[in-house]
């Protein structure tokens, strides 16, 4: 039997490890993306796939006031469909191939279900 890590911070969570992994790619794509869209676009579909999670984050530090945790998660998953909303005009401007668009829409799939899954599940700490 495998024995969970603890979870002792944000950082220890599953669900924020893909949140910022996955904004990290959002990052890295958007370096290509032209100039012209610095202040609106990539301006936009980062700050979206940061703020999935920044607000898992700070829902972990109001965890002990579970319906503020589970708040700061529904705004996770806003913009976590938010960023797909971004990641649809980046492909349908040309800035994103197909199977890149393709490959950060499953993650973001994947990170909007966990993070359902987790506001479903969640039970306050003692």
């Amino acid at each position: 039997m495998k024995k969970e890590k603890a979870i002792k911070t944000f950082r220890d969570l599953n669900v924020y490890q893909l949140a910022h992994e996955l904004a990290m790619k959002i990052f890295e794509a958007t370096k290509t993306f032209p100039k012209e869209e610095k202040y609106s676009l990539v301006d936009q579909i980062r700050r979206s796939s940061r703020s999935s999670s920044a607000n898992i984050a700070e829902g972990w530090g109001k965890r002990r006031y579970p319906e503020l945790f589970k708040r700061h998660l529904i705004d996770a998953i806003g913009s976590c469909e938010e960023t797909k909303s971004w990641l649809l005009f980046s492909l349908d401007c040309g800035y994103l191939l197909l199977d890149s668009y393709g490959k950060l829409l499953a993650g973001y799939e994947e990170l909007g279900a966990k993070l359902f899954k987790l506001h479903d599940h969640w039970r306050s700490f003692p």
